[in-house]
């Protein structure tokens, strides 16, 4: 994606098999490819030893400079528009109401994700600071600059919220802690709200518990995968990456505990061959603990083990991306819904009318995350196109208009609404 207009990429191969959802079977990972010794762990840029200076913004292995965190941190395309710090605008949105910054290492992240860009087995490929994420560049940024910008601001600061991103990596704790005391030093989180993803792999609950008592008030968990085969299957051992599903859990019963009710969450990818019962009984089991979750629409990030494989069918999407709003927010259960022999949504559980209000509405169509200023069930993480072209929105960045809803709903199979 430029910082001007995001690109339409293809959402990957056009299923040919007639089928409205991604199975188990068709969604296999590649298998990670062995990385030279004299290219992991960042040793390209570690050897040629270059100093950052100022904003650093990816240009594929092109010398390439020593950044770390907590000095430097890495930040989505959009945040670094909305800062200043890079040129452009996102289509039909002003950009992101939060502010991400990515923790960062010549050494990358230490985890193999199948679906993610940031994934270890890259290192051939690309230096960290160079790998795109969520479909955009991440441009690095020294950290006492973007405090200074956004301390500036103050209340008129265009972010809702900021969020500290964790990589796998042995530093990535500390620095966490170093990069929070760093913010609320200087920003008020009553002005400027802090979220964590977190990396369970290397935490702790006490680690959980220094990050509230510094001021985070939002901690959240990308468990992604939906069920502990597919979990396996693209974070753990079948793509040789040291994630565990039992150790994720643990730390979401750890935040439930420090940070309370409505204030954690997890982020879950759909279409990886969970069946849309599975995700949603995911969704159940955050709400009854008193979290929420987070969705992202699978799109293929290039680069990634499974670029191969198609998107996230809108079908199955939207009637996820509908029951997990309705699991969160207007208190349906599962229970309440039902499913066809494959697993799919085939009854919501409300009455038509009330079902129909909450589509127009539009709140369920757009992107999911923290909260921000505007309402609880509205995400200050908007990920503008983070996981779809603009010619096809999966997670709105912005509140859909009556054509965007018109196509939603022949998107769910359901009447259009004449306007």
């Amino acid at each position: 994606m430029s910082c001007s207009k995001p690109q339409a990429t293809a959402p990957g191969p056009a299923r040919t098999d007639g089928l409205d959802f991604n199975p188990a079977s068709h969604m296999t990972p590649r298998a990670p490819t062995r990385t030279p010794r004299a290219l992991r762990n960042g040793r390209r840029v570690k050897d040629a030893g270059i100093a950052p200076q100022g904003v650093y913004r990816p240009s594929y292995n092109v010398l390439t400079p020593d950044m770390r965190s907590p000095q430097y941190v890495q930040m989505s395309t959009a945040a670094a528009i909305t800062l200043g710090v890079m040129p452009g605008k996102m289509y039909r949105c002003s950009c992101t109401r939060c502010l991400n910054l990515l923790l960062t290492y010549p050494e990358g992240c230490r985890a193999n994700c199948a679906y993610c860009g940031l994934a270890r087995h890259r290192e051939a490929e690309r230096d960290y600071a160079d790998r795109n994420f969520i479909r955009v560049d991440w441009p690095a940024v020294p950290t006492e600059q973007v405090i200074e910008t956004v301390a500036r601001a103050g209340d008129a600061t265009p972010f809702h919220r900021m969020c500290i991103s964790m990589i796998t990596h042995p530093r990535s704790d500390a620095d966490t802690v170093s990069v929070l005391r760093a913010w609320t030093a200087r920003i008020s989180p009553e002005t400027v709200p802090v979220s964590i993803l977190s990396n369970p792999t290397t935490m702790s609950r006490d680690d959980v518990v220094r990050l509230r008592d510094l001021g985070a008030d939002i901690f959240t968990v990308a468990l992604d995968a939906c069920t502990p085969e597919l979990f396996d299957r693209t974070r753990g051992k079948g793509v040789q990456s040291p994630h565990r599903w039992r150790t994720y859990w643990e730390r979401l019963d750890d935040a439930r505990d420090v940070f309370g009710a409505e204030r954690f969450g997890a982020h879950l990818i759909i279409g990886m061959g969970e069946t849309e019962h599975e995700a949603l009984g995911v969704v159940q089991r955050l709400r009854d603990m008193g979290g929420h979750s987070h969705m992202f629409c699978f799109f293929p990030e290039k680069g990634s083990l499974m670029d191969h494989l198609p998107a996230t069918p809108r079908d199955q999407w939207r009637r996820v991306q509908l029951a997990r709003y309705l699991i969160d927010y207007r208190d349906v259960r599962i229970e309440h819904m039902r499913f066809d022999e494959a697993g799919r949504v085939v009854d919501f559980g409300l009455p038509p009318a009330e079902l129909d209000a909450v589509i127009e509405d539009g709140v369920a169509f757009r992107t999911s995350g923290c909260p921000g200023k505007i309402r609880e069930d509205v995400s200050a993480c908007d990920r503008p196109y983070g996981d779809s072209p603009p010619s096809d929105i999966a997670s709105f960045p912005f509140a859909p208009g009556k054509r965007d809803l018109r196509r939603v709903r022949r998107q769910l199979d359901l009447p259009v609404v004449s306007s």
